[in-house]
């Protein structure tokens, strides 16, 4: 997969600049309403374009705004994970549920498991296999339901997530590039309202369809029974959440007197523009770090600096492939940034839509579906979105519409069919465990055939549901709402 987004993003580069160079020669140029200054595309096979490569390479890679974001909010993650948090929590809340509530309790901690990445759709499902062996239902619905709410939720949380800093990361590379030095990005915290809200969405969408379509295709479980049970966390780990949870209150309080004195805040009560949202990425690190590293030394597994240190590299050994994709990413949209490419595309498309009248919540829907359809080939929300955002966030603020609802709407149309999706590696991998553990004779059709419809269904909800919030006029993050401001254009 990795080797394929490298192969895949070096040839855009190439594309782009052919590209440029045909679009020079024809002498395209078009005026930007945002800055009322005529652009023309730029050809890369000119000296101006090997000075700019030589010169800009490595600030290109550097630069590239995911790139930071996403180790730092992945190594304070790591910490919880190494140290043995994540799953001490996620063993803790599937204890004892009674059996109605299973479907909608391990959709929605699949949901929140995303937070961890893509360790949710390795750890939940199995999980998810435990608990409905422990209620009398088939193990392998409750696989089915672990993984579509790691995946098909794959956009939502409660809290800010990784997805939340690469997509904005993204997001604020491709305003720049419209806007250039002007003072306007988004914050990591731009989708947050409805990502919350949708966190219940997705739960009690994937929890009823459990019900009234996955399971009855099961029937009756007859196959082995394994004394295995959802591990019961030992009297350390408890004491490690203890722990946890009470540096995490501590910073909590940290904060909030932090931004009630205005150390946080511009006078003390306003959140929108404040320092918290702006530095929100560091002090998610610092309480995370926190919370994992006094969970792992109360229970052990952290004994000195040594192990903290270990952990932190391992997680950072894993981000490899991640650095090379930023690298040949970062040189991707920047050459589509310094070629004028996609602030052509993005003016000539917002005047074609705005000519035949395709605007407003027909043509948000369009783009969600398209970026679905998309999303069944590719299954990368990073690459996908580098290659769209350049286009349709200036597209988008053109027809007067906010960069962080652009993303909103490509995070709905991103997320279904995740679950579903044969180009994922980890829907193969819950087949080998379903296949080993309790239905050897199970085919990945199976598995996909029950997971469409959660996805066609949810995607629906989804739809519904922004058609409602919009509706009711509600803001999608703080200070975020479906309007382009005034006074950026």
């Amino acid at each position: 997969g990795c080797r394929l987004q490298l192969f895949f993003f070096c040839l855009l580069f190439v594309l782009t600049a052919l590209l440029g160079a045909l679009f020079t020669e024809m002498g395209v140029h078009l005026e930007n309403p945002a800055t009322h200054h005529i652009v023309t595309a730029q050809n890369f096979f000119s000296k101006a374009g090997i000075q700019w490569l030589l010169t800009n390479m490595v600030k290109n890679f550097t630069g590239f705004a995911p790139l930071g974001l996403v180790i730092t909010m992945t190594m304070a993650i790591g910490f919880c994970e190494e140290s043995g948090l994540l799953v001490s929590l996620l063993n803790r809340s599937m204890r004892r549920v009674p059996p109605a509530l299973v479907p909608y309790l391990i959709a929605f901690v699949g949901t929140l498991g995303n937070i961890a990445s893509d360790t949710a759709a390795v750890v939940i499902p199995p999980l998810g296999a435990l608990v409905y062996l422990g209620v009398k239902k088939h193990p392998v619905a409750g696989m089915i339901v672990g993984y579509a709410g790691a995946n098909a939720g794959f956009t939502a949380n409660l809290m800010v997530a990784g997805t939340d800093s690469l997509l904005q990361g993204l997001t604020n590379e491709a305003i720049k590039g419209f806007l250039g030095n002007q003072d306007f990005a988004v914050d990591v915290t731009c989708n947050w309202y409805f990502m919350v809200a949708s966190t219940f969405l997705v739960a009690l969408v994937i929890g009823w369809l459990s019900q009234k379509i996955v399971e009855p295709r099961f029937g009756t479980y007859e196959g082995p029974v394994e004394e295995e049970t959802v591990a019961e966390i030992g009297p350390a780990e408890k004491r490690g959440i203890k722990n946890a949870g009470l540096v995490v209150l501590v910073f909590i309080l940290i904060v909030v007197a932090g931004f009630f004195t205005g150390i946080l805040s511009k006078d003390g009560h306003t959140l929108v523009g404040s320092l918290l949202l702006k530095g929100l990425i560091p002090i998610l690190f610092f309480v995370l770090s926190a919370a994992g590293i006094a969970y792992g030394l109360t229970t052990g597994k952290f004994m000195n600096l040594k192990d903290i240190n270990k952990a932190m590299v391992k997680q950072m050994s894993a981000m490899g492939s991640y650095v090379v994709f930023c690298f040949f990413c970062g040189q991707f949209q920047a050459l589509f940034n310094w070629t004028h490419l996609g602030t052509l595309m993005a003016i000539s498309g917002a005047d074609f839509l705005r000519g035949i009248g395709f605007t407003g919540l027909p043509m948000c829907i369009a783009f969600i579906l398209i970026t679905a359809l998309i999303n069944i080939f590719v299954s990368s929300g990073s690459a996908k979105w580098a290659i769209l955002a350049p286009i349709f966030v200036p597209m988008f603020m053109l027809l007067g519409y906010h960069p962080g609802f652009t993303q909103l709407i490509y995070r709905l149309g991103d997320s279904p069919g995740n679950c579903f999706t044969p180009m994922s590696p980890y829907i193969w991998m819950i087949l080998s465990v379903a296949q080993e553990k309790y239905m050897p004779d199970i085919a990945i059709g199976t598995l996909i055939s029950n997971m469409i419809p959660i996805a066609i269904v949810l995607q629906i909800a989804w739809i519904v549901f922004l058609i409602v919030w919009e509706t009711l006029g509600l803001p999608i993050g703080p200070g975020v709402g479906m309007q382009l401001p005034p006074g950026i254009l």
